[in-house]
């Protein structure tokens, strides 16, 4: 088998760091983690810009879209599930309205407010996007058979019961 990105770093730096410890198979897995998380970030803005969607336009549906309530959501709530400031999350509602995918209603139980919702052209971009990176996330994972990959699923669940455990409560 070709050697791989990861494989290269580390011949490349091991020998740089010889006054701290660096553990060559925690840096390949490090490394081809993050080297994996590109490719999906990557994958997950080309198969928005196929649909005509732009990478936040894509996000901000996709976060309205897998919500407990599908395709329906606060402002507030989107805001804090994105990260961004409510100053950001008009301005990406804004642009999602202008453009049909998205529609302001008042809300049926406080009048001060608004409620989201995906429209009909709205759903059908995202799952049109959803399907190209579905595809893009098959073909990458097409590399192991079932057995393999219920095997990495296991091991990288050790690792997120870690991250998670050590990650910032979500809202």
């Amino acid at each position: 088998m070709a050697e791989d990105f990861a494989e290269r770093h580390v011949a490349r730096w091991r020998d740089h760091w010889i006054d701290i410890d660096f553990d060559d198979a925690i840096e390949l897995a490090t490394v081809r983690l993050s080297r994996i998380g590109r490719y999906t970030r990557e994958a997950k803005k080309q198969a928005a810009t196929q649909v005509g969607l732009q990478a936040f336009e894509y996000e901000t549906l996709h976060a309205l879209m897998i919500r407990d309530t599908p395709g329906t959501a606060a402002p507030g709530e989107l805001a804090l599930t994105l990260d961004v400031s409510p100053a950001g999350i008009t301005g990406r509602l804004d642009t999602l309205e202008k453009a049909g995918l998205i529609k302001r209603t008042p809300s049926e139980t406080d009048r001060r407010s608004v409620t989201i919702e995906a429209t009909t052209r709205g759903v059908d971009l995202w799952r049109r996007a959803m399907d190209l990176r579905g595809q893009a996330e098959r073909d990458l994972f097409a590399a192991l058979p079932p057995k393999e990959l219920a095997t990495l699923n296991r091991l990288l669940r050790k690792l997120a019961v870690v991250a998670d455990a050590a990650a910032p409560p979500q809202p």
